[in-house]
Order: C-alpha cells, then sequence, then structure tokens
C-alpha cells in the first residue's frame, strides 16, 4: 500500500499517464479511434442472465463486421470503405474510413458459443449471455 509522501508522487504519475494516453494513443487504441473518438461507439448494459452490447455502425453491413468474444472481452472488428475516385471532390470528410477494432472489457465472463449479433438500421446489437459462473446464485439460508 502507498503512504505518506509517496502516495502523492504516485498519483501524479497515475494523473500524467492518463494525460500521456489521452493525447499519444497507444497503436491498438489508435487503430480504433475516428476523429479523435472511439470507433464505433458501444454502450453496454446487463439483465440478470445476458450482458448487452450495442454498436453504432452505420453503412455497414454485416460481411463487413466481425465479432469475436475471449472470456470476459469483446472485440468487433471491421472495415469501412468511402468512395475514391476522379469523380469525387470532397469539401468535407469527417467520416472515417479503413479498418477498425475495438475491445471493450466486460464486467462479466459471457458463454461465448452463445453470444449473438443482429444489425438492423446501422445499429449491432450483441446478446452476450453470461457463463454460469459469472450469473448470481440465490442461497438458500437453512433455519438450524
Amino acid at each position: 500500500m502507498r503512504r505518506g509522501m509517496g502516495t502523492s508522487v504516485y498519483q501524479l504519475r497515475d494523473e500524467m499517464d492518463r494525460l500521456f494516453n489521452g493525447f499519444f494513443p497507444t497503436a491498438a487504441r489508435a487503430a480504433s479511434m475516428v476523429n479523435g473518438r472511439s470507433f464505433p461507439a458501444i454502450n453496454v448494459w446487463e439483465d440478470g442472465d445476458n450482458l448487452f452490447a450495442e454498436a453504432e455502425v452505420p453503412g455497414l453491413k454485416s460481411e463487413q463486421l466481425e465479432i469475436s468474444v475471449v472470456g470476459d472481452e469483446l472485440t468487433v472488428k471491421g472495415s469501412r470503405e468511402i468512395a475514391e475516385g476522379a469523380e469525387h471532390k470532397y469539401h468535407r470528410r469527417e467520416r472515417g474510413a479503413g479498418e477498425f477494432t475495438r475491445m471493450i472489457q466486460l464486467p462479466s465472463e459471457v458463454d461465448a458459443d452463445r453470444v449473438s449479433a443482429k444489425l438492423e438500421n446501422g445499429v449491432l446489437l450483441i446478446t452476450l449471455p453470461k457463463a454460469e459462473k459469472a450469473k448470481p446464485r440465490k442461497i438458500q439460508v437453512n433455519v438450524g
């Protein structure tokens, strides 16, 4: 445990790490950035038996996406193309193009064999059933 004067030094180092990571993203993090934002934007929530991940992937088709789950880590990979050519003269280009990879640490392990995904209107909904060991268990209290 950090104590005394050392505590403030470690806190300062942690804050500096966060600051520099924001300005100088790693190659893996940079691959998931579009215009300085993580892409795709992902929400994660849960009910009793499942986790759900919802990603915004406008303009992508299911064959352009690859989803994988290992333990408690979800990876969404894909590629978005923007038409190139002499007939296109862009005046503004904010939509990112190219390959992306987004890795999300899930709050619990999931049953990878039962994961399913649905793409509708540019929104990817991934249903991630929790692994049995990750589900809450009700414990019977016996009267002694």
